[in-house]
């Protein structure tokens, strides 16, 4: 299987720091997916390859070609053999893939989020959509565990790479890769089905989002107990989750209420932005009503997206009280039907991802067959060796007893050797 880039190292006196600045920088990245890569991030990604322009692409000088060095058709440029030789190398170096994954599967994605938690594959509502279209679309994808180090060039989660190219943004990944392999979940939809469509996918990732980002950036304790999420597992650090909880609390609050005010929302009351969040639910049930997805028997994109953010509402820890999911689950039992729906066809591997954490639960463990096989092979050398001891044994026990019988007889003429000498004294 292809093998992950390594990460440059971390130096021991930045590391409190570099895992701070992530977690804060990821967290807010999980619901608006554009925050840009911090710099620790950066230089675990690798920089980007230069635009065009490079040494490759300069012509070798040109030499008047005269007498013997005169090429024989009469339109020699002056290149030497050693320069004709070299060019296309230098092309060769220009084709090099600038990907994390350079040992890759052809036509297979590598998906890279952020890592699972107890209650959802993911906190992020764009990546959760990825994976959730990505299963849908049939399309075979592996997650790459890269403990939140990585973003895309434009600085964001998620981002894939296919055949050695980068495709981010998740609106711009599912575009892309429905063109490529042919996989449009809306092919079947009218004109006026495709502009609801876009109308309630931009009310879903640009207001609704930014109602759950809300709540999280002013409850962030709520947020890790809802969520059960486990910063060290999540980062990839030795450092206490005490620590890294005091300092997520502290960055994430005050970048998260940053963002949201920057967007318009952060300028109300929280009950306000909360009553927002419920007419968005509301309108979806009504178009929802009592259909299994939006559009009728088949799920579409409009499905993937809602389920994605619904998600993020519904899979809390009944133990947190969250307004909107008591509103959805008491207004809304539709939506609650939807995204269990969503939940049974697109994730029947939930439990393992929960559970076990597991970034691939999707894909089957490599050759179990051979380590039975191993397993089978040895069973049966240790049953050999058993028996073949326990015919030792069997022999070593024979020979004792035929040895006791020939001193038996032995043993019974000298008592009475004995005795006859003991009676004649």
């Amino acid at each position: 299987m292809a093998t992950e880039t390594e990460n440059k190292p971390v130096v021991a006196g930045e590391e409190e720091k570099k895992v701070v600045e992530a977690a804060a920088a990821a967290a807010t990245a999980t619901v608006t997916e554009a925050a840009p890569a911090d710099k620790a991030a950066a230089a675990a990604g690798g920089g980007e390859a230069a635009a065009g322009g490079d040494a490759s692409d300069k012509k070798p000088e040109e030499k008047p070609a005269t007498g013997e060095n005169a090429p024989a058709g009469g339109e020699g440029d002056g290149a030497t053999s050693s320069d004709a030789a070299a060019a296309p190398a230098k092309k060769e170096k220009e084709v090099k893939p600038t990907v994390h994954k350079v040992n890759f599967e052809k036509d297979v994605v590598y998906l890279y989020q952020f890592t699972r938690t107890p209650m959802l594959p993911s906190i992020s509502p764009f990546c959760l959509k990825v994976e959730t279209w990505l299963r849908l679309a049939g399309l075979k994808y592996e997650n790459i565990d890269h403990k939140l180090k990585l973003r895309s060039k434009k600085g964001q989660l998620p981002f894939v790479e296919v055949n050695g190219e980068e495709i981010a943004d998740s609106t711009i990944i599912m575009q892309e890769l429905a063109t490529r392999y042919d996989k449009d979940l809306d092919a079947a939809l009218t004109q006026e089905q495709r502009n609801i469509a876009h109308a309630m996918i931009s009310m879903l990732e640009n207001h609704l989002v930014w109602v759950v980002l809300s709540w999280r950036s002013k409850n962030t304790e709520q947020m890790l107990k809802g969520y059960k999420i486990n910063l060290q597992h999540a980062l990839g650090s030795r450092l206490p989750n005490a620590l890294l909880n005091f300092f997520f609390k502290f960055q994430f609050s005050r970048k998260g209420a940053k963002k949201v005010k920057a967007q318009g929302l952060g300028v109300h009351k929280p009950e306000e932005i909360e009553e927002f969040g419920r007419k968005d639910l509301k309108v979806l049930s009504e178009l929802l009503a009592d259909k299994p997805f939006f559009f009728g028997d088949e799920p579409t994109t409009l499905d993937c997206v809602a389920f994605s953010v619904l998600a993020q509402i519904h899979f809390i820890l009944d133990e947190v009280k969250y307004g909107l999911k008591e509103f959805m689950q008491e207004n809304c039992p539709n939506l609650v039907g939807h995204v269990s729906r969503i939940k049974e066809r697109c994730f029947p591997d939930w439990e393992d991802i929960c559970t076990k954490l597991d970034l691939n639960a999707h894909i089957p463990k490599p050759e179990p067959e051979t380590k039975e096989n191993k397993e089978g092979a040895d069973t049966e050398k240790t049953a050999e060796q058993d028996k073949n001891e326990s015919e030792k044994e069997l022999e070593k026990d024979n020979s004792n007893e035929k040895s006791e019988k020939k001193e038996e007889p032995e043993k019974v003429v000298e008592e009475n050797k004995e005795k006859e000498e003991a009676a004649a004294k």
